[in-house]
């Protein structure tokens, strides 16, 4: 809410309306009078202050865009098998201290 000293009137009264099956991801802010559209996903660091349609994905300073039907972004019943997570962050550890000790070669 902000007061206007020349209309002598508050503006921007009210609250976000967040509607069903919202996905709002760690660090969104989502300010003023605003409705977040059904099955819609907020993305971590967003900044919203502006209304969000339904089936879309808001990113940055209010930026959206329409979710991809081919991709489920939160559940499928179908999920992935706990090993091949393991697997890929192993992949990427190893990635990752290969470049460290790269790096290293390099500063000798």
């Amino acid at each position: 809410m902000k007061f206007n000293k020349v209309s002598n009137e508050w503006e921007n009264i009210g609250n976000p309306i967040i509607c069903k099956s919202v996905v709002i991801a760690d660090g969104a802010k989502i300010l003023g009078p605003i409705i977040i559209g059904e099955s819609s996903v907020v993305a971590a660091g967003a900044i919203i202050t502006k209304d969000i349609p339904a089936d879309n994905i808001a990113y940055g300073v209010n930026q959206f865009k329409p979710k991809d039907a081919d991709y489920d972004l939160i559940f499928n019943p179908n999920m992935i098998n706990v090993d091949k997570i393991i697997e890929a962050n192993n992949k990427l550890i190893a990635k990752f201290n290969g470049e460290k000790a790269l790096a290293i070669r390099q500063q000798a």
